[in-house]
């Protein structure tokens, strides 16, 4: 075990990007296939970045589960977490992408229930503890309340994690396809507010659940977090951390694949967090440089197709932040 500083805990999977843009589930002729799930994302976009990271979820043991399990140990992602399922398959996702890069989630391969897949039988019981010991953030999306077993894992986890004095980020990452029946989403996800302490939303997550896209306007009404950030695709970030509020442009990059834009954000952030300590948030300037990287990392990962590929590493992002403040 590597004593990974972040554990990254929900769904891993295939996304099956559509090689043709701008056309339907029916009319797309063929298929590319990328590692994928927000939070294998995240923890291998943290570890790319130099800020050691483990991955706890259930993946199949079948082709796909072997290459993926084979990814995480190329990248470096710490395995201790990961558990495998005898029959249930591992995940794959049919993406859809409009002309300008965007993604529309289409569908799962096989035709099985969104529930059948094994990352929805990731057991509570086996949480490996010396994770949580060991580790400074836990990070996790919501994908994974729609299914029972995988939901009292999610919230064993949270308690393993306050019980250790582990930070805790939730990315919203709201897809109905996950759930059987999506108006039980809303009241599963507030129940994380008595656990969080950063919450990453999108505009439209924002919108949802707190009828408004300020973060600082979140950070004041759930209290207690430290910090708020909600992005909006191609434009400007809103963030409060430390109660120092503001918003920070997006880079202009040619767009290739939006996938994993927000993990790599969030990812941005944590090894941020991680490098600097929660404790620096108290300087306003130092908190608007954590969301400009934060930003980089977002950008850069959309210039290539697939979410982990196209990952850039702690160099690439100090290059390109280098050459963004000399263009100013």
């Amino acid at each position: 075990m590597s004593n990974p500083q972040v554990i990254c805990l929900g769904e891993i999977l295939f996304d099956c990007l559509a090689d043709q843009q701008g056309r339907s589930l029916t009319e797309v002729e063929s298929w590319s296939y990328y590692p994928g799930g927000a939070p294998a994302n995240v923890a291998c976009a943290l570890v790319k970045l130099g800020t050691p990271a483990g991955f706890v979820g259930c993946m199949g043991e079948n082709e796909a589960g072997d290459a993926l399990s084979e990814l995480l140990q190329e990248v470096g992602v710490d395995r201790t977490g990961v558990q495998r399922h005898s029959t249930a398959p591992t995940r794959q996702v049919y993406t859809l992408r409009t002309e300008s890069g965007d993604r529309e989630f289409a569908g799962f391969t096989q035709q099985l229930h969104p529930g059948e897949f094994a990352d929805a039988y990731l057991q509570a019981e086996q949480l490996p503890m010396e994770l949580f010991e060991r580790a400074d953030f836990l990070v996790l999306g919501t994908l994974e309340l729609a299914y029972p077993r995988t939901r009292a894992a999610i919230f064993r986890a949270l308690e393993l994690a306050e019980q250790y004095n582990v930070k805790i980020l939730v990315d919203i990452n709201w897809r109905p396809i996950f759930w059987s029946d999506p108006s039980q989403a809303e009241p599963l996800i507030q129940k994380l507010w008595n656990y969080v302490d950063f919450l990453k939303l999108s505009a439209e997550e924002a919108q949802w659940l707190f009828n408004t896209t300020d973060a600082g306007a979140i950070a004041h009404r759930l209290d207690s977090v430290e910090g708020v950030l909600v992005s909006n695709g191609g434009e400007e970030v809103s963030y409060c951390l430390n109660d120092n509020e503001g918003r920070v442009p997006a880079f202009s990059v040619e767009v290739q694949d939006t996938t994993g834009a927000g993990d790599g954000l969030v990812a941005g952030l944590v090894h941020q967090l991680c490098q600097r300590g929660i404790a620096s948030l108290s300087n306003p300037d130092t908190a608007r440089e954590i969301v400009t990287y934060a930003c980089a990392v977002g950008g850069l990962t959309t210039t290539n197709s697939g979410a982990i590929a196209a990952q850039p590493t702690a160099s690439q992002v100090e290059a390109f932040l280098s050459q963004m403040r000399d263009k100013s």
